[in-house]
């Protein structure tokens, strides 16, 4: 079966989606509550690019702490989301900021979440690419953690994320949805929005909550 474009997904909402994987058994597919946006105007949607990353206590000898990192994001393609997976934003690192969101947004990628932290906002900001984080702080990685893998599974604010999942973040939040599911999820959200609308408008109509409940069984 044909991929989606994730572009298909835009005029969706976190909620919605939650809501339809919830109704299929993908439970957990939500990131925790802490993972905010730098600019709550931006919709994220794109496929995983995923890196994990380890505590480090030393730099070695010779060492480029970067290396794992930057071969990802060299090879970022259009609608990829990186996703750094830190072990939330306790490890104190922030593995993105400015230089890699030029680079990232260059290669038409789509945004980057990560459960660590974040820096160089206000130059991530006025570049308008999406980011969503863990925290916001101003440590580097170098001597505290590395980049050990990439394109792996990875559990990044309490969700495990496969490379080419989908990853959709908006105001209320972010949410991952498997590959596998990605067709039924969509047709299933689209039709969510549908009958939301329906029940919109009864409800504009002065009909009462419990009425349009009873009626069309959306809320």
């Amino acid at each position: 079966m044909t991929a989606i474009d994730p572009s298909q997904l835009k005029p969706l909402s976190s909620a919605i989606l939650s809501d339809i994987m919830d109704s299929l058994g993908l439970v957990r597919r939500a990131m925790k509550p802490f993972m905010r946006p730098l600019d709550e105007r931006h919709v994220m949607v794109g496929r995983a690019r995923t890196g994990l990353y380890m505590p480090a206590y030393a730099l070695r000898e010779g060492e480029n702490p970067y290396e794992v990192e930057i071969a990802l994001v060299d090879d970022l393609q259009a609608q990829d989301v990186v996703v750094l997976a830190c072990n939330g934003p306790t490890e104190r690192i922030a593995p993105w900021g400015e230089l890699l969101s030029t680079a990232a947004k260059v290669r038409g990628a789509a945004g980057c979440v990560t459960d660590g932290l974040v820096r160089d906002v206000r130059q991530i900001r006025e570049m308008d690419f999406p980011v969503f984080h863990g925290g916001i702080g101003p440590l580097d990685t170098k001597g505290r953690a590395r980049m050990v893998d990439r394109d792996v599974r990875v559990e990044c604010g309490g969700v495990s994320i496969d490379p080419g999942d989908l990853i959709f973040g908006d105001v209320d939040g972010i949410v991952v949805i498997p590959r596998s599911h990605e067709h039924a999820v969509m047709d299933l959200a689209l039709e969510k929005v549908k009958g939301e609308n329906h029940t919109r408008d009864a409800l504009l109509t002065g009909e009462s909550l419990a009425s349009v409940f009873t009626r069309l069984g959306i809320l």
